[in-house]
């Protein structure tokens, strides 16, 4: 089973297989796309990685938080990492779901006086966050805005008017690099776009699969997923990458800003590279993964 990791489908196949045998013993090892840097996934690097870089001693944040679980795990997270890096947690403001309109959320985080204004939230909630942003000119000066969960995708919808400034991070982009690129084309040919991180990932996650099948001359699960830790993972979407005991698969990341429209050559050319985040920086370190196959 390939695709995101917390789809409603994907949940329900793999509650179906922890009560067989093999789900008992191989739970932990689902092979993810873990470049999918959304609300539908577990992995909170997106935003981890975005405050971690941004943060220096004084820096000031204020969050517009959406009020469920997700925005709650963000919150507690932003006011843990913030403050280990010597920042200000200023405060937050949180927003029902779906957001009907957050403008009073964004006004509070205007005055708060805070360098980065941080939208931790998701989908829908994200877009039009932006786009209340952009009305009230936030972004447009030294209080920047700050998207924990933001694609290329998400971008193109909203419009680079609008999303030009915002600080994002994502672990795959089509225009990274001559391989990222080319990858792309091909995609796009036959599917008439570019890639989103998801895609990417899960041709990536296929693509090594299929290949330690082929090394092992074995399709058993244990074979498979050994094979798998011991090849390295190399291919035309991520960078850095392995397959840790945990079943994580640590690669590089990407810190971008939404660029402004002038600056855009074509239809998909929508962010500038800020800062690359090696793998080991980007995730949480195997000594503090729950992850209950992992031997203490």
């Amino acid at each position: 089973m390939v695709g995101p990791a917390r789809s409603i489908a994907s949940r329900f196949n793999q509650n179906r297989i922890r009560k067989t045998e093999f789900g008992r013993n191989h739970e932990t090892h689902r092979l993810r796309a873990r470049r999918r840097l959304g609300a539908l996934s577990r992995n909170r690097s997106p935003g981890r990685n975005l405050r971690r870089y941004l943060t220096k001693p004084g820096t000031k944040w204020f969050l517009v938080t959406a009020d469920y679980a997700l925005g709650h795990q963000l919150e507690a997270d932003a006011k843990t990492l913030v403050t280990a890096k010597g920042g200000t947690y200023v405060g937050s403001v949180r927003h029902a779901f779906p957001a009907v309109d957050l403008s009073s959320q964004l006004l509070t985080a205007q005055g708060s006086g805070a360098d980065y204004i941080a939208l931790a939230n998701a989908g829908g909630d994200t877009v039009a966050g932006i786009k209340t942003a952009r009305d009230f000119g936030i972004g447009q000066d030294k209080q920047k805005l700050v998207a924990f969960f933001l694609t290329a995708m998400d971008v193109k919808s909203v419009g680079l008017a609008a999303a030009q400034g915002t600080v994002l991070t994502e672990g795959f982009y089509w225009n990274l690099d001559d391989r990222t690129r080319a990858f792309s084309e091909r995609f796009k040919a036959k599917h008439g776009a570019v890639p989103s991180a998801i895609q990417a990932g899960i041709y990536s996650s296929v693509r090594h699969y299929l290949k330690a099948v082929a090394a092992a001359k074995s399709d058993e699960a244990k074979t498979v997923i050994a094979k798998m830790r011991e090849l390295p993972i190399e291919d035309d979407v991520v960078r850095n990458a392995k397959l840790r005991e945990d079943g994580r698969m640590v690669h590089d990341f990407y810190v971008f800003r939404a660029k402004q429209p002038a600056e855009s050559k074509s239809e998909w050319d929508l962010y500038d590279l800020v800062a690359t985040i090696p793998g080991d920086e980007a995730f949480r370190p195997l000594s503090q993964s729950t992850c209950p196959a992992i031997k203490r």
